[in-house]
């Protein structure tokens, strides 16, 4: 999807702001659709304006910033309200890994939006889950600062404060991140992923009963649409039952070991169709936490995969 409509000057520079853009909006948001929307109506804002004010600012890539994190605040905000009315926990959009040769963004600018955006520490389900527990100007505070290193001074403009109160802001947002304890390699991670799918496919209630720290919780996010939990599900005994049952439940599903937000994760598959992906979170060798997307709407990214 472009930007801005046929006959429009792309010569100023701001269509390569675009990736960032994304990167930016999907942190504050946790929704590839949401972002690419933000993202949309900012540029749509930059092109609404007369050429003559387009050439007075000197930085289109730090207006558009700003703009864009207006727009994703006052998304936020409207966001509260309509989680409160969402069928079951909310969680972020899961991220697909890419395939060998992808190139993000690439000549044409047409990549997917999930494609362009930047699979790190900072996107993982565990770091967006976090995210989502702070208020509104706390997060864009937080992630503007932490994560992209924006000064205060620019994130000022955003949130309509001074640059003393954003600081506040950020600090108060960064005693919500939780120490995580030590370290994980990716290779620890997928190793244990792994011998959770094989229990999960054996069906070996006392194997997934040993991978799950005892005190683990699993959410998961239907939306309504499909049938799942509503509630989370705690303590590693009950969730190997639980995974157990759904594995009696649903024959036919095919696990499979994917990068899901840039970390080890499994997708469930039907005749070739993702039904459910679902992420981990990993301390000393076991599995504290795993969120299950079933969703449809947030599984379009992965209409690709397979």
């Amino acid at each position: 999807m472009g930007t801005v409509g046929d006959g429009t000057d792309r010569t100023d520079g701001a269509d390569g702001e675009r990736r960032q853009l994304i990167n930016v909006a999907y942190r504050l948001l946790g929704s590839v659709t949401e972002a690419e929307d933000a993202v949309q109506d900012a540029y749509a804002r930059w092109y609404g304006l007369p050429r003559s004010r387009r050439e007075e600012i000197l930085s289109p890539g730090a207006w558009l910033t700003t703009v864009t994190g207006r727009i994703c605040l006052d998304l936020l905000g409207s966001a509260r309200a309509r989680r409160e009315r969402y069928v079951g926990a909310w969680l972020p959009e899961p991220l697909p890994g890419r395939a060998e040769g992808d190139h993000p963004g690439g000549a044409t600018g047409a990549a997917d939006p999930a494609d362009q955006i930047v699979l790190d520490e900072s996107v993982t389900m565990a770091f967006l889950v976090v995210l989502e527990s702070m208020t509104p100007a706390e997060r864009v505070a937080f992630v503007l600062h932490d994560v992209f290193r924006y000064p205060f001074a620019e994130i000022a403009d955003v949130l309509g404060r001074t640059p003393a109160a954003c600081k506040q802001l950020a600090a108060s947002a960064r005693r919500r991140v939780s120490p995580t304890g030590p370290p994980v390699t990716a290779a620890g991670r997928a190793d244990v992923v792994r011998h959770v799918k094989e229990a999960w496919e054996s069906k070996d209630i006392a194997a997934l009963v040993g991978l799950l720290d005892p005190a683990a919780v699993m959410t998961a996010d239907g939306g309504g649409m499909v049938g799942t939990v509503l509630r989370p599900v705690e303590g590693g005994a009950r969730i190997a039952e639980y995974m157990v049952a759904i594995a009696d439940r649903a024959p036919g599903l095919v696990l499979l070991e994917r990068s899901v937000n840039g970390v080890p994760g499994l997708v469930a598959e039907r005749a070739g169709v993702v039904m459910t992906v679902a992420a981990f979170d990993i301390c000393d060798g076991r599995v504290t936490r795993i969120w299950v997307i079933r969703n449809p709407e947030k599984l379009r990214p992965w209409a690709r995969e397979g």
